[in-house]
């Protein structure tokens, strides 16, 4: 190689010498940038299943994504960051504050809930909100429900999966909240909450690695077999992780309906289960997310991604790998929401 001139020489020492660096820090250096994939969605998706933490209520939720205490500057950088332009909020794993059955949750309820409505006032077309209820208190869930809607004008009532008793959502127990609900023709979100019976089994995970689904799995079977559908039909549910087990198990739970159970499936278990939304947050890997679209019509599937607990990085790393169609894409990260939250419809 021939050197026509000293600029030239010191060109190429200073490419040499950035070639070393990054070489010599194995490529992952402030030369590298960050590889980030954005929700590939006209209007930016919405994500159903994001959670939102009060300050006063604790130091926040943590997990693999949390980064310190949840803040909403934090949360509307990263949904820009990843293509969101929607967030629905609802209370993350607080079933311990909330649902003690005490004046203690109704406070911490309400707490939560004026939070949640200040921020969506504060950015509403970015925010939404499932409102929370106090259960198992149920005269202060019904005046909870009442308020949210009256007052905070709400998006739709955000459960946990038990009620942290002993009951799932189909017990009887439950019927005045469902009647209000049906009569407001509430959207339900239902987030899982591992049981306190569960927490206690010495077998090694951690509830959230395999009980919250096996808990959604429950109050799903819960509210179908005991009629709550059937009784209740202007509510529709949410569920969350592509549905727990609940689109591996519809067979077995198809042969084993419980007797007195059939005259709640006037059209078979499957169609209730099909009745359902089922968002895929923490579960847009190629497993659940084939039997997923095997079972579920295509526009009752939605976008989540469980942060602040868990990275949004965990859902929308997956969806290229998925070779998705892009029409059914784009009906899963907001057509599908637009119609079950038409405010937000661009």
């Amino acid at each position: 190689m021939t050197i026509d001139s000293e600029t030239s020489r010191r060109q190429i020492l200073k490419r040499l010498g950035t070639a070393g660096v990054v070489a010599i820090l194995g490529g992952s250096s402030a030369f590298t940038q960050e590889k980030v994939n954005k929700v590939s969605v006209r209007g930016g998706a919405i994500d159903v299943h994001h959670h939102h933490q009060p300050p006063s209520l604790g130091p926040g939720a943590g997990g693999r994504g949390g980064g310190g205490p949840w803040t909403p500057e934090k949360t509307l950088a990263q949904m820009e960051k990843f293509g969101i332009s929607v967030a629905i909020l609802s209370m993350t794993q607080m079933g311990d504050i909330l649902y003690t059955g005490t004046e203690a949750g109704r406070t911490a309820v309400r707490i939560g809930n004026d939070y949640g409505a200040k921020l969506m006032q504060q950015h509403p077309r970015q925010f939404g909100l499932f409102g929370g209820v106090p259960l198992p208190d149920i005269e202060g869930t019904l005046k909870e429900i009442e308020y949210c809607y009256d007052t905070l004008k709400v998006d739709g009532i955000g459960i946990y999966s038990n009620d942290n008793k002993g009951r799932w959502p189909g017990d009887k127990y439950f019927e005045p909240m469902w009647q209000e609900l049906n009569r407001r023709n509430a959207i339900v979100y239902m987030h899982p909450l591992a049981r306190l019976c569960c927490r206690s089994l010495d077998y090694g995970p951690a509830a959230s690695m395999v009980e919250f689904d096996f808990d959604v799995t429950r109050a799903v079977a819960s509210i179908v077999v005991n009629g709550v559908m059937f009784r209740y039909p202007n509510i529709r549910f949410i569920t969350v992780h592509s549905g727990g087990t609940v689109p591996m198990l519809a067979g077995r739970m198809k042969d084993r309906v419980p007797n007195g159970s059939q005259k709640y499936l006037p059209n078979g278990l499957y169609t209730e289960l099909r009745k359902w939304y089922y968002d895929i947050a923490h579960a847009a890997f190629p497993w659940p997310m084939a039997a997923l679209m095997k079972f579920m019509p295509h526009d009752h599937i939605l976008f989540g991604t469980d942060y602040s607990p868990e990275p949004i990085e965990s859902t929308v790393n997956e969806l290229p790998g998925l070779d998705l169609a892009k029409d059914f894409m784009q009906a899963m990260g907001r057509g599908n929401a637009e119609r079950l939250f038409p405010r937000f419809k661009v």
